[in-house]
């Protein structure tokens, strides 16, 4: 099986155990998938099966949208509710004016420094690793952005839910800590659900329980009707199809220069395209760049 398969994960799993679990479904042993979500959060998790798997770095860099739950008057070391309690208070006073205020503050382009409890590494060593034998080092803040957040309700004294749409990189459990520091009280996120990433969306997504039945039943057949085609995500690409000639080239991974096809730069969307054999199959994804002798096609991400 060759694919993306849009999955929703369920509370309480790994992301990893999730790709475990598909595995068996598919018979396969390659997969990729496109963002770690916590075990606590349930949501959109694109799995690259087979072929596809080279494709990982590029659905990581996808935009999503996040459902969030905030509690406002508790800090914790993870900065989410499964956590060890590292700050209270009493009472808290915020009105619903003052929550949103406070939230949308945070819609732009913004510093977030990446938590202690996050899978970046840092001289090879995981910060979740570091800080589950009680260290912590110095992590430098990166550039995100927030392009919208929506305050959905409010669930209670402390409680509200957040919808956030953002770019990658970004930490939502920081983000809930950032809101509540602005309001001068200690937060924490409760809850995180991934509704979109990139083009794969929770209306779209099949639950594991549905692909364990298919695949008890022996229907593998309907698992691999629900496969996205890799070449989808390319669809708003220019394409070139090569000559034989230079598809033996091409697939040999040489460069094939545009002037040699006759076609000019201006054709190429943000310098890449889909590439396509003489004989109509996908070979991948195609970059433009520079070389020696002019520019030239060079494939990125191939499929075959």
């Amino acid at each position: 099986m060759d694919g993306i398969l849009n999955v929703y994960k369920p509370a309480g799993m790994t992301s990893f155990a999730v790709v475990a679990r598909v595995k068996k479904f598919c018979s396969t042993k390659r997969i990729g998938h496109a963002g770690t979500l916590d075990p606590m959060a349930t949501g959109v998790l694109p799995l690259l099966i087979g072929k596809a798997a080279v494709m990982q770095e590029k659905l990581s860099d996808h935009n999503k949208t996040y459902i969030a739950g905030i509690r406002l008057g508790i800090a914790t070391d993870t900065g989410d509710v499964t956590g060890r309690i590292i700050q209270s208070c009493d009472t808290v006073n915020i009105t619903d004016l003052e929550f949103e205020n406070a939230a949308k503050a945070f819609v732009g382009k913004i510093k977030q420094i990446p938590p202690m409890y996050s899978a970046i590494q840092i001289d090879g060593k995981r910060l979740y690793d570091l800080a589950r034998q009680g260290i912590e080092v110095e992590r430098q803040s990166r550039e995100i952005e927030i392009f919208s957040l929506d305050v959905l309700s409010r669930q209670s004294v402390t409680d509200f839910i957040i919808n956030v749409s953002c770019s990658k990189g970004t930490y939502i459990r920081t983000l809930c800590e950032d809101i509540g520091k602005k309001l001068g009280v200690p937060a924490c996120m409760y809850s995180l659900e991934r509704t979109v990433c990139g083009s794969f969306k929770k209306e779209d997504s099949v639950d594991l329980d549905k692909l364990e039945k298919l695949y008890l039943d022996g229907k593998s057949k309907e698992i691999e009707k629900l496969l996205i085609p890799a070449q989808s995500l390319f669809s708003h690409l220019p394409q070139v199809t090569l000559p034989e000639f230079y598809t033996k080239l091409c697939l040999n991974g040489c460069e094939i220069y545009i002037s040699k096809l006759g076609i000019k730069e201006e054709f190429f969307k943000e310098g890449t395209c889909r590439v396509y054999s003489f004989d109509k199959r996908f070979i991948g994804q195609g970059e433009l760049k520079d070389y020696p002798d002019g520019k030239a096609i060079r494939i990125k991400y191939r499929f075959i």
